[in-house]
């Protein structure tokens, strides 16, 4: 059992799907969150990959803050997403409610109604910021399981 765990937690490690959702955002951090994936940043050479459903996502990638008529629909759609699951808050209104935070149709940042394992603040995030927290997530991700398996064509035996 411990080896197959070993082994699921080095393909989520090395693979993780992401699921866009926009809870209320501009579209500024939306642009630069697609713009990351295209050619010109290529977020997949990490092995990141996109998709349309959270049955199939490790981390839910959300821009915007939060509104009163979205938390429903965010809160459901985490808890669609299997075990184990991570959120990223990209963007200041999605770390902070940004310049949003005290409308009355705003709850506040991602934060208050999701726990968020990585922050990517800026007002747009750029790309290479968002490149970075994705990574940095996934290298804390890889420290935290303590032991490391090296995949195929790494080298070491």
């Amino acid at each position: 059992m411990g080896l197959v765990r070993k082994i699921v937690t080095w393909a989520r490690i090395k693979s993780p799907w992401i699921i866009h959702f926009n809870t209320g955002a501009c579209n500024a951090c939306d642009i630069e969150i697609v713009a990351a994936l295209t050619p010109r940043y290529d977020l997949e050479r990490f092995g990141i990959q996109l998709k349309g459903t959270p049955r199939h996502a490790d981390v839910l990638v959300c821009s915007g803050p939060v509104t009163k008529q979205i938390t429903p629909r965010l809160k459901r759609i985490y808890e669609q997403m299997p075990e184990p699951k991570f959120v990223v808050a990209v963007g200041t209104c999605s770390c902070s409610g940004g310049v949003f935070q005290g409308c009355y149709n705003v709850e506040s940042g991602i934060d208050e109604v999701l726990p968020v394992s990585a922050y990517i603040p800026g007002c747009p995030a750029s790309p290479k910021a968002i490149i970075d927290g994705v990574t940095k997530l996934l290298m804390s991700l890889e420290d935290k399981e303590g032991s490391r398996i090296q995949g195929p064509g790494s080298g070491k035996k």
